[in-house]
């Protein structure tokens, strides 16, 4: 495999400043081992699961622990409104969520996950987790796990991340 340093993806960004520029080698090698450990964690999935965009959603309703509104979902998921009505459809028509009319403002519709989107989501979540967690434990020493941990935390942070400039506001392929 190339070195980060002779991949001209990496090196290729004029437009950025210097700070950004240094970052792009640490850009570079995370986005493709990001990358690669997503490809690795969808061949998990079985073909009944949803995927993408849909499991993103009811992961964010699941973290938020509390009914939302759509547009701050499409705010937080970075989809426009066109696409997060089709996704919620979708999982309206599956039972993995429920809407209902805001008790204070009744135009708006509070979106929630219900029990078998909540099922849903645990068993997709058991199943990459156990094969993270082997993965982890076979092949990374104690300091490595540690060190997992922390960028996880940073891979987080770096998601909710408002970059000026930002191109375009719809999710990619998840």
């Amino acid at each position: 495999m190339a070195n980060e340093d002779d991949d001209p993806l990496a090196l290729e960004a004029p437009e950025l400043d210097k700070p950004s520029r240094d970052a792009l080698p640490a850009a570079n090698a995370l986005r493709r081992g990001v990358s690669r450990l997503a490809r690795r964690l969808r061949s998990l999935r079985s073909d009944e699961e949803i995927a993408g965009a849909k499991l993103s959603l009811l992961a964010r309703l699941h973290r938020a622990g509390r009914p939302m509104i759509a547009a701050d979902i499409a705010r937080a998921e970075r989809l426009k409104p066109q696409s997060l009505t089709r996704i919620i459809a979708e999982l309206d028509a599956l039972g993995f969520i429920r809407r209902e009319h805001d008790s204070f403002d009744h135009r708006q519709v509070l979106i929630d996950i219900a029990p078998r989107g909540r099922r849903h989501l645990a068993l997709h979540a058991i199943r990459q987790n156990a094969w993270l967690a082997q993965a982890i434990a076979t092949n990374l020493t104690p300091a490595e796990r540690e060190l997992l941990r922390i960028a996880a935390e940073l891979m987080d942070r770096l998601a909710d991340a408002e970059v000026f400039g930002e191109a375009g506001e719809e999710g990619g392929a998840r």
